[in-house]
């Protein structure tokens, strides 16, 4: 059983005891911690939650417990269902709510679940906000209100029209050309909600041919979900069996887009952000924002239309905090997650889709020459499990000191450069393992670099044992 708490939310596996997984217990006295938060933040207000969960099996529980906990603390709660979580981010600015929560545990197996916590700005919590919340943490502090002042409940299912309206408004989303194209589309919506949220907003950009694959949002997901070249195989194949223009899939909450085209090959999840970023940047030159673990591809196309880009520490929150230091157009992160502020400052697979298929439909390029365009880079994803008593700290200060001729950066982890190759060693936000990535012009370089350091932090681990 696991349990991993952070400033974005609570994340952990169903079943167990409290503590060790995510329990009823724990997402009470979470729930609890975060009204009591808003209450604190807010004490002249009627407080309001719009809420909204993925396809899991577990799901409807967890909502349950979350719904409850609220009402009893005298706080009305939206409930949007089945949802998305850019389409919750989008709820809570409509109906100017104090805040909002997404029950996923986004790309994680199915026997995990999590409750993600937005602020009234509908973004993640800030580091600061995180650290206010906890203020709060102990159940013994919270203040249940009589049964007359008891929080209202009410379930819109209108959420998701009103994310794709706002989406076919943005003036560079050009439903026209999309319907004019004539594409053939293939959907593999992870059997959650993906499944009703992607198809609904290609019919509404005219798209006709529609081949969906896992989209019945039961919760059983046919692969693992999170949307990598490796788990993608049946989608690629039905690209090819159904002729078909593109293909997308998302993972369960769909804040993450990968493309595979035509030929049945990946576009690359890196490329999901270089490509929209390309199309949007030309119509609207500006700054960029990428975390430390995402292609530098971004960084050669934004200085290629006359930006500049800038890189941030692995996160959403984080992500969002540099483009608006920065005053980026377009950021996001380079597992397929796209940030668009014109619609609102959240990784959205959604409005990925939409740029996309307005980029091809304009350029007239088929998603293989489309993807031929840009810098053709390479990473390699790799994943360390290391036992607790291993201290990241030490291992990452003495590479750093190993390596402390070439650029290094350790504002999340630490990153280094090779002339035009780098690696990134981190501690996972979301799983307990360290993430080592390592990007160059070729995949059997990458992977070098990345056995490399493995390679040295085995080493370090002697040297410390």
């Amino acid at each position: 059983m696991t349990l991993i708490q952070s400033i974005s939310g609570i994340r952990g596996t169903i079943g167990g005891a409290p503590r060790e997984g995510l329990s009823p217990v724990d997402i009470v006295e979470f729930a609890g911690a975060y009204g009591m938060w808003l209450i604190g933040r807010n004490p002249e207000k009627k407080i309001v939650v719009v809420l909204g969960r993925d396809g899991r099996v577990s799901g409807q529980m967890v909502s349950s417990l979350v719904v409850s906990t609220l009402q009893a603390l005298g706080i009305d709660v939206v409930d949007a269902g089945l949802s998305t979580t850019p389409t919750i981010e989008i709820g809570v600015k409509a109906y100017e709510a104090q805040g909002g929560i997404i029950i996923t545990a986004s790309h994680n197996p199915r026997n995990w679940n999590a409750l993600k916590l937005l602020n009234e700005s509908g973004e993640f919590l800030t580091a600061e906000q995180g650290v206010e919340m906890k203020a709060f943490s102990d159940p013994g502090s919270f203040r249940f209100v009589p049964v007359e002042k008891l929080g209202k409940y009410a379930s819109d299912d209108k959420l998701l029209q009103l994310h794709i309206d706002k989406i076919l408004s943005l003036p560079l989303v050009d439903a026209h050309a999309i319907a004019a194209a004539g594409f053939s589309v293939v959907v593999d919506g992870i059997n959650s909600s993906g499944g009703i949220a992607v198809p609904k907003l290609l019919k509404a950009l005219g798209v006709e041919h529609v081949t969906e694959i896992y989209c019945d949002p039961t919760g059983l997901f046919k692969h693992n979900p999170e949307p990598l070249p490796e788990h993608l195989q049946r989608l690629s194949d039905e690209v090819v069996k159904a002729n078909a223009h593109v293909g997308f899939a998302v993972d369960p909450d769909v804040d993450r887009l990968a493309i595979v085209c035509e030929d049945g090959e990946m576009f690359g999840e890196e490329y999901t952000l270089v490509s929209v970023s390309d199309y949007v940047l030309s119509h609207t030159p500006g700054n960029t924002v990428s975390n430390l673990s995402s292609s530098q591809a971004l960084a050669e196309i934004t200085s290629a239309r006359g930006g500049q880009h800038f890189y941030s520490a692995v996160g959403e929150v984080n992500v969002v905090a540099a483009m608006k230091e920065h005053n980026a157009i377009i950021g996001g992160e380079g597992n397929g997650g796209v940030i668009y502020p014109s619609l609102h400052y959240g990784r959205d697979a959604l409005v990925g889709i939409a740029l996309f298929l307005t980029q091809m439909a304009k350029s007239g390029l088929t998603c293989s020459r489309l993807k031929k365009k840009y810098p053709q880079y390479h990473i390699s994803k790799n994943k360390i499990e290391l036992s607790p008593d291993v201290n990241l700290k030490n291992i990452i200060s003495r590479l750093a000191e190993k390596y402390g001729r070439n650029r290094i950066d350790m504002t999340d982890g630490l990153k280094i450069w090779f002339d035009n190759e780098w690696v990134h060693l981190r501690l996972s936000n979301t799983e307990p393992i360290i993430r080592l990535y390592a990007e160059s012009t070729s995949p059997g370089t990458a992977d070098h670099i990345a056995n490399k350091i493995m390679q040295d932090i085995s080493e370090l681990l002697k040297d410390l044992s």
